[in-house]
């Protein structure tokens, strides 16, 4: 075997170790599946919404649960650990209504990428981040600026 085709099998086996890594560290659930203490949570976080989903994951070494909803036409992901505590609310917000400086720090974080989704990050009850689903010559990423629209100094 040629080195170029040895280092392509290795890339493609890298990347199969690495779906069944993450598919690991994810699980699609269902309500009852939940401990009693993430229920009520996510029963609380929920009203008034469609929930779409339960998954549980892996956060830091930690588990933690998320719910994923349809609030008002608008996506809401809810991360909550096994005491029925909040972790993170990812909520989809409208580029539009944010502050100017937000507005603009997410452009320019995007560059010549087209924003498609724009999401607020809040933990312990604080926005500490928005963070925009970006398309740029048919790839996506993210990017993340705090509540004023400055960098951050790490992701959230």
């Amino acid at each position: 075997m040629t080195q170029s085709k040895l280092s392509f099998a290795l890339i493609i086996a890298q990347l199969f170790f690495l779906a069944g890594t993450i598919a690991a560290q994810e699980k699609q659930l269902q309500r009852s599946d939940l401990p009693a203490p993430v229920q009520k949570t996510a029963d609380e976080q929920s009203k008034g919404a469609t929930v779409t989903g339960y998954k549980k994951e892996t956060e830091g070494g930690k588990p933690a649960y998320e719910v994923k909803m349809t609030v008002n036409g608008h996506s809401k992901d809810v991360t909550i650990d096994p005491s029925g505590a909040l972790i993170e609310i990812e909520e989809q917000v409208i580029l539009e209504s944010l502050p100017a400086a937000v507005r603009d720090g997410l452009k320019k974080k995007a560059g010549a990428g087209k924003i498609t989704k724009v999401e607020s990050i809040t933990k312990h009850g604080k926005v500490v981040a928005y963070e925009a689903k970006v398309l740029t010559a048919g790839k996506k990423s993210e990017v993340q600026v705090g509540p004023d629209g400055k960098p951050l100094a790490h992701e959230e």
